[in-house]
């Protein structure tokens, strides 16, 4: 399946009924009466949140959505029947804009949850509406007004509580593999990752959390350089960070600092997201190498250090534990800086 994040359509929701000019001939009634009904409602265009989708695919061959035209009405007063809304299922965590100003029109986040994007027609007064003492016999009636038309831009914003971020090759895919039954493509080349990868790791409890391996991220991300402007909008709306740096970079350090500098040129409050920083790949290092980086990483974040292997799946569970804490705190809606762990909030290089 192709994962696909952007899309714009059209939409177009059905016009009204038209009134209708007609006359019940009634003994003593002046004319026989006025007696057409009124016109039906025109069809709205209405999105919903699925759970069952996951990417904009769909979007991507069918740009045109119309909802259809209410009827006519009828002669006895009997008003048309509404046009029937069109029902569009977008995945959980759509975002939609108007694509002409960029106005936010809504945010589907919960499975079933409904936006109107285009609401249909009224439908045109019968001439029975016009009945008055001046006038017993009107002769006219008014037409269905249209429906409301846009060009709309969606974007899909993933919906997972932890966000794997790093640089190519640190291991994100490796370790989301490790950690849920996902199977991301993996390589030992920069940006195997080409789209976000999702995975549901288990919890004791029994319940799951869903982890987002993001992609993409590079110097000048933000900027639109490389991938990570496509896919930065993934994190928005992830509640915890998951930094994962390679242990056997050059510099792991400049790479933390890369990164840190990626979010927050970014905005949306990502600097601010908190997070927990992971050395990865300590298999492949000897224990010097891994104080000294461990050592240097705890001082400019001031907050701890990890230290993992995902591929040895070596510290997942001591990792794992900290992110249940962590997760479970957020949930208490308890501040980030009141708690004792300085990784929830942690401090920047001045």
């Amino acid at each position: 399946m192709r994962f696909i994040d952007q899309a714009e359509i059209w939409v177009k929701a059905g016009k009204g009924g038209d009134g209708m000019v007609a006359f019940r001939r009634e003994k003593y009634v002046p004319a026989g009466g006025p007696a057409g009904g009124n016109g039906g409602r025109g069809g709205s265009v209405v999105f919903q949140a699925s759970n069952h989708l996951q990417t904009l695919l769909d979007f991507k061959y069918n740009h045109q959505f119309t909802a259809a035209d209410g009827k006519r009405g009828g002669p006895k007063n009997l008003t048309g029947a509404s046009g029937q809304d069109r029902l569009i299922e977008v995945p959980c965590g759509t975002v939609v804009y108007h694509a002409d100003t960029l106005e936010l029109l809504g945010d589907l986040t919960t499975d079933g949850q409904t936006l109107i994007v285009a609401q249909g027609g009224k439908g045109g007064l019968g001439n029975k509406h016009f009945l008055s003492n001046r006038n017993r016999a009107p002769e006219h009636a008014l037409p269905g007004l249209p429906g409301e038309e846009y060009r709309l831009r969606l974007e899909l914003k993933l919906l997972a509580e932890v966000g794997i971020i790093g640089l190519p090759n640190a291991g994100k895919s490796t370790l989301i593999s490790v950690l849920s039954a996902a199977q991301p493509k993996i390589a030992d080349y920069p940006f195997t990752t080409l789209v976000p990868n999702l995975g549901v790791v288990p919890r004791a409890t029994g319940d799951g959390t869903v982890f987002a391996d993001i992609p993409g991220l590079i110097a000048g991300a933000h900027a639109g350089v490389g991938l990570g402007h496509d896919f930065l909008r993934h994190v928005e709306r992830t509640r915890l960070l998951l930094h994962l740096i390679d242990a056997t970079a050059s510099d792991p350090v400049q790479d933390y600092q890369t990164i840190q500098q990626e979010l927050s040129a970014y905005g949306q409050d990502l600097y601010q997201r908190p997070q927990l920083l992971v050395l990865n790949k300590i298999d492949a290092i000897e224990p010097e190498r891994q104080s000294q980086w461990q050592t240097e990483l705890e001082h400019i974040s001031g907050g701890p250090v990890y230290l993992i292997s995902a591929v040895a799946q070596q510290g997942l569970d001591t990792l794992l534990h900290r992110v249940w804490d962590v997760l479970d705190h957020l949930s208490d809606e308890v501040e980030p800086s009141i708690l004792s762990d300085s990784a929830l909030s942690i401090p920047r290089e001045k």
